[in-house]
């Protein structure tokens, strides 16, 4: 388990699974959802910024982490499903929520059917729920899945991340501060995942959205539901998974929600930028002083 200043950990019991949850500070509750291929770590520098006086509270999502590798569907659906029976059990009943990645997925996803569960709701590089309109534009950017079809791939998948760098590669390729990662940082989240039933979950989760939720999501899946929690989508333009240029028609959509495109971040934002995600956050939960409250 690595280790964080001031974070404790605990097992909490919901939806039939034991989640792992750190936790950090007191004051109002903000919970924080990782992706893929990461755990609750991924938010170690962001985690000192927002406890000084906010409750932070870091699952590892079902599967992931330290969390139980428990069986049934690994649909974004069947994890968001998992989040508020977790927030039940933690006696949570209205929070801040910051995601990224698949993390971010499932976040809108919360904020769609649960509005009253979620205050504020920060997402990091992910697509808006409501898909770009097509384009000659959007078919080119189709090499970005290139590497959810190898995850996705029966045997491939699996080797690519239990006896190769693959996760490594993954996740600092295109790093704008490369700096920004130490090697046993990144090694941490690689080893977990080179267990069996962890990695079989990696496939999984990318299998799940190439056959089942990919198609859906293109044609419309989310068009006419409306997103009430004030919202900031924060993005890194040098992000090779995630196209800046298509994340959705959300004007439509959305009543409160802001795009704030960074030149200076690859996809993994929270480890780049931590501040800039800290501050944004804390900006749009309501704090009157903020450390960089102009955009840089």
């Amino acid at each position: 388990m690595p280790h964080v200043d001031g974070v404790t950990h605990r097992e909490v019991t919901a939806a039939g699974t034991t989640f792992h949850v750190a936790e950090a500070g007191e004051g109002p509750p903000v919970v924080l959802l990782h992706g893929w291929p990461q755990h609750w770590y991924a938010w170690r520098k962001v985690i000192p910024l927002l406890a000084t006086d906010h409750r932070v509270v870091v699952p590892d999502l079902r599967g992931f982490g330290w969390s139980e590798v428990a069986p049934g569907d690994f649909g974004k659906q069947a994890l968001a499903n998992d989040i508020v029976p977790l927030l039940d059990a933690l006696e949570l009943d209205r929070v801040d929520l910051i995601a990224h990645d698949w993390g971010a997925w499932i976040g809108f996803m919360l904020a769609l059917d649960h509005p009253e569960r979620i205050g504020h709701y920060v997402a990091l590089n992910m697509y808006s729920p409501w898909a770009a309109p097509p384009s000659a534009g959007g078919l080119f950017g189709g090499w970005r899945l290139w590497y959810q079809a190898a995850l996705a791939s029966p045997g491939l998948g699996s080797f690519l991340i239990r006896r190769t760098d693959f996760v490594k590669r993954i996740i600092t390729t295109g790093a704008v501060h490369p700096d920004a990662w130490k090697t046993e940082d990144v090694e941490s989240f690689a080893a977990v995942l080179r267990e069996p039933a962890r990695a079989a979950v990696s496939v999984q989760l990318y299998r799940t959205f190439l056959l089942r939720e990919l198609v859906p999501y293109l044609r419309g899946g989310a068009v006419g539901r409306r997103l009430t929690a004030p919202t900031l989508l924060l993005h890194g333009t040098r992000d090779l998974a995630i196209d800046s240029s298509r994340l959705g028609d959300w004007e439509r959509w959305a009543d409160d929600m802001a795009v704030e495109l960074r030149d200076d971040s690859g996809h993994f934002i929270a480890e780049e930028l931590p501040t800039v995600v800290a501050d944004r956050a804390l900006a749009l939960f309501g704090r009157a002083e903020a450390t960089d409250a102009t955009p840089r």
